[in-house]
């Protein structure tokens, strides 16, 4: 398991439908291929255009499937949602 972080930018108004689906059974479905979900703190700026996740990664090809649009079932709407994304490996100091 790796822990990272990962921060989306947000489309304008697009936070309800990335919730939307993140939290839906095809979302959770996907999330729980890449990373253990009961490790995942999530987070979302004042403004809803940035989300961030500390999530607990043990499919690090998976997340980036998941985030890039390779993944069939993320694709459609993060094509919609998404303005792009950063991925960070968190490393104890």
């Amino acid at each position: 398991m790796k822990d990272m972080l990962v921060v989306g930018m947000l489309k304008q108004d697009k936070f309800g439908k990335f919730m939307s689906f993140m939290q839906s059974d095809a979302g959770i479905a996907e999330r729980k291929k890449v990373a253990d979900l009961s490790k995942t703190i999530g987070t979302v700026s004042p403004d809803q255009s940035k989300v961030m996740f500390k999530i607990s990664v043990h499919d690090v090809e998976a997340l980036c499937a998941f985030l890039d649009g390779s993944n069939p079932v993320s694709k459609p709407v993060f094509d919609e949602v998404m303005d792009g994304y950063e991925i960070y490996e968190i490393n104890r100091v």
